[in-house]
C-alpha cells in the first residue's frame, strides 16, 4: 500500500510541500497545548523526518511556534495576524449589504463570528427607529438561545451539538430552550427555512432573526436582526424574507471575487 511518502516524482516538488505544510497546519487547529512531532506525522501520514523539516521551516516564519519544552508545536502568531486581516477584509466587504439591510427595515443588523460555544458580534450597524437594540461589537453571546447562534448549531449534527454546549441549558428568560431535545426540534425548523428565530429567548422584550454563511476562510458568520418584541411580530415574515436575501447576496459577491 503506497503512502503520501509513496507519491510518484511525478508529484513531487513545490506544491506538494505547500500541500503537506497545509495538512500540518490543519492537524493544528482547536489543539492550544499543541501537538508532538509523532502526533502530527500519525495524523497527516508522513514519514516523521518529514514533519520536521516542513515544522522548522513553518517556525522561522513564526506560523508555527514551541508549545512546550520537550518538542510540542502550536500555531503562531503569524496565522492570527494573516486570519485577522481576511476577517477584516471580510467585515469590509459585508458592511454594503449590512447598511441596505438596516436601512430597508429600519433596524439594526449585527454581523458575530463563532468562538467555540459563543457568538462574538464582529460588526453591526444601528437601525434608525427610535426604539432599537443595540449590543457592543465584541461582545459574545450563547448559541442556544439567540437567533445567530441557533442558525450556526443548525449546521451541525444533533451529536456534534451535545458535544459543543451540552444537554441542559441556563433559562435566561421563561422563553428559553432549556433542553437539547426541545432545542433540536427548534432547529428542525431553522433547517427547513434557513432562518432562525429568538423570541425572547436570550432577553426578555428583545426578538431576532439570523442566517449563517461562510467568510472567504470558509468559516461561519452570521448575519442577524434584533427588534424589540413588540414590533417583531408583525414583521418577521418580512425580516426573514430580507435576511435571506442578503445572505444570498453576499455569498454571490463572494463566489464572484473567488472566481
Amino acid at each position: 500500500m503506497k503512502t503520501r511518502e509513496d507519491a510518484p516524482n511525478g508529484e513531487r516538488g513545490p506544491v506538494q510541500v505547500i500541500t503537506r505544510a497545509a495538512a500540518i497546519l490543519r492537524a493544528l487547529e482547536d489543539q492550544p497545548a499543541g501537538l508532538s512531532l509523532g502526533q502530527i506525522a500519525q495524523r497527516v501520514d508522513l514519514a516523521r523526518s518529514t514533519v520536521q523539516r516542513i515544522v522548522a521551516a513553518l517556525e522561522a516564519e513564526k506560523l508555527l511556534i514551541a508549545a512546550s519544552p520537550n518538542g510540542r508545536v502550536r500555531l503562531g502568531p503569524t496565522l492570527l495576524r494573516l486570519a485577522a486581516s481576511v476577517q477584516s477584509d471580510f467585515v469590509s466587504l459585508c458592511r454594503p449589504y449590512l447598511l441596505r439591510l438596516s436601512n430597508e427595515l429600519r433596524e439594526t443588523v449585527d454581523l458575530a463570528a463563532v468562538r467555540r460555544d459563543g457568538m462574538v458580534f464582529i460588526d453591526q450597524v444601528v437601525g434608525s427607529q427610535r426604539l432599537r437594540t443595540v449590543s457592543a461589537v465584541g461582545e459574545t453571546f450563547p448559541l442556544y438561545c439567540t437567533a445567530n447562534g441557533k442558525a450556526y448549531l443548525a449546521q451541525l449534527g444533533n451529536d456534534a451539538i451535545e458535544q459543543l454546549i451540552g444537554r441542559s441549558y441556563p433559562a435566561r428568560t421563561p422563553h428559553t430552550l432549556t433542553s437539547l431535545d426541545s432545542l433540536v426540534q427548534d432547529l428542525r425548523r431553522v433547517r427547513r427555512s434557513g432562518v432562525a428565530f429568538d423570541r425572547e429567548e436570550h432577553t426578555v422584550g428583545v426578538c431576532a432573526a439570523g442566517v449563517v454563511l461562510r467568510d472567504t476562510l470558509g468559516n461561519y458568520v452570521a448575519i442577524s436582526v434584533p427588534v424589540p418584541a413588540q414590533r417583531f411580530v408583525d414583521h418577521e415574515a418580512a425580516i426573514a424574507e430580507r435576511l435571506l436575501a442578503t445572505k444570498h447576496a453576499v455569498e454571490s459577491q463572494l463566489e464572484a471575487a473567488a472566481a
